[in-house]
């Protein structure tokens, strides 16, 4: 389902299950027959962000879905593209506080959410734990 998602630019899981459901293509491509339950949306978060977090599933299968194309010919696998788009951010500039205003004295690290607290702790490894005794 992600890959019909990814393909025709459905960027909301939540989306994406409405169009499976409604979709027969959809649906002949994710082998679902048509009195066949769509998958909950909350279904590809709790997988991604719990029961496969720590495993090499992913990314297996996304290799495996890549070396696949390859050999069916449908990529070369010789060049890379990077989309660089710019996406407006997701914030409430009500909530904002002004910078003349703001102090970083008064952030407790430990009320970040649990995404900022993995993505800093992976720079603390990336720097620090390279580091040498030295």
């Amino acid at each position: 389902m992600l890959l019909v998602g990814y393909c025709f630019g459905i960027r909301s899981e939540r989306r994406l299950c409405e169009e499976v459901h409604l979709n027969l293509a959809y649906r002949w491509f994710c082998r679902l027959d048509p009195s066949d339950r769509i998958p909950d949306h909350s279904t590809f978060s709790k997988n991604r962000h719990g029961r496969f977090r720590e495993s090499e599933l992913l990314r297996h299968l996304f290799e495996t879905t890549v070396a696949r194309c390859i050999a069916e010919g449908l990529v070369s696998g010789q060049r890379m593209a990077i989309d660089a788009s710019l996406i407006e951010a997701d914030a409430n500039k009500q909530n904002s506080t002004p910078k003349e205003e703001w102090d970083a004295s008064t952030i407790d690290p430990a009320d970040a959410p649990r995404a900022v607290r993995e993505y800093l702790d992976t720079l603390d490894e990336a720097v620090f734990g390279a580091a040498s005794k030295v």
